[in-house]
């Protein structure tokens, strides 16, 4: 099972102690395995057992049409969109912070890349605005919270509004259909590379990089040393305003990557696209194990519990359930989640 390395993780009742490269993981007394890991095989073990009971529950409400391989492709390619942005979202509050805009932001690059202007230079001029608008939007967020002074909860919620606003202004309140065949192929059966729909391999590509930069690399540490203590951080030497607004523009890029996603699964850009995608990516954050308060969290638990709400949703659909049921499910989810999390800082101060 894949580890993060115990560098990228802040561990102890001391906020103020940063871990470094060298620093090897705190044990247990009297010998035994590592604490950090017990924690991460437990807490991974438990999203995969909550999952794998899912998959159980659908099997036998549904078996033909939940097992069906066309069903799980469509889980997974479901899946993909807001995973992405969870990704984006899990750096963002490991680093104590939070970006509430995330789902306007997707919704703003999906329209802007999906004017007749954008389609005229085919399927590169797509794909290229939608990153552009995400990234340019993340750094409006990274500039007024970085250097600007501005809790994030009140930039990123200014931002989810300007960004919804300027979205409705460019469609006018129409759907813009896609006509480049190049984007639109990438969504179609005969495009699935040995059964896996090219979105899902995006998918895995963004994890697997998001992975790597938050155990391997000195972005991670320092990302988890600013959540864990800005102050202590930067009397380490990091620059904790540099760092914020790389993650933001981190967030706004992960974005644009969704915004392009969306526009090949949909074939068109809307105004309303993206819509909750904040609150979808935050819980799916907390349930894979990161704390809101920061300092501590890993992008697998982030992608188990993506996966966790999107086999909710898929379940409840096929047994034609109510969507205010679906909502309740999720929300007794995100406070248990919550509630494990408040046992478990307890259980480390003790």
């Amino acid at each position: 099972m894949t580890q993060p390395a115990p560098s990228a993780q802040h561990n102890g009742p001391d906020k103020g102690t940063l871990a470094g490269p060298s620093d090897p993981p705190p044990r247990k007394p009297g010998g035994g395995m590592p604490a950090l890991g017990l924690r991460l095989d437990v807490r991974i073990l438990s999203l995969l057992g909550v999952l794998a009971a899912l998959i159980l529950v659908g099997g036998i409400t549904e078996p033909d049409a939940f097992l069906d391989t066309g069903n799980l492709q469509l889980i997974l390619t479901q899946a993909s969109v807001i995973g992405v942005v969870t990704v984006g979202m899990t750096f963002v509050i490991i680093s104590g912070g939070i970006d509430l805009s995330v789902g306007a932001m997707v919704a703003l690059a999906s329209v802007w890349a999906t004017t007749l202007a954008t389609q005229e230079y085919g399927f590169a001029g797509i794909a290229f605005t939608a990153v552009v608008v995400g990234l340019a939007a993340g750094l409006v967020n990274g500039v007024l919270i970085a250097y600007g002074g501005m809790v994030p909860f009140i930039a990123t919620l200014a931002m989810l509004a300007s960004a919804r606003g300027l979205a409705l202004q460019i469609t006018d309140g129409k759907t813009q259909i896609v006509t480049v065949d190049p984007v639109l192929d990438l969504g179609l059966p005969d495009s699935y590379i040995l059964g896996i729909p090219p979105l899902v391999i995006m998918f895995a590509v963004v994890t697997v990089v998001g992975w790597l930069i938050l155990n391997r690399t000195t972005f991670g540490r320092r990302t988890v040393a600013v959540g864990g203590n800005a102050e202590a951080a930067r009397l380490a030497g990091i620059d904790v305003r540099r760092q914020r607004l790389y993650l933001y523009l981190l967030s706004g890029l992960c974005c644009g990557i969704a915004a392009f996603m969306l526009i090949v699964l949909a074939g068109s850009g809307q105004n309303t696209n993206g819509n909750l995608y904040e609150l979808d990516a935050i819980a799916a954050a907390i349930i894979g194990g990161t704390l809101l308060s920061g300092g501590r969290g890993t992008i697998v638990g982030s992608v188990l519990g993506v996966l966790i709400f999107t086999t909710i949703t898929n379940i409840f659909a096929l047994n034609n359930l109510q969507s205010d049921v679906q909502q309740i499910a999720k929300g007794a989810i995100i406070v248990a989640a919550v509630l494990v999390q408040r046992r478990t800082m307890r259980g480390r101060e003790t």
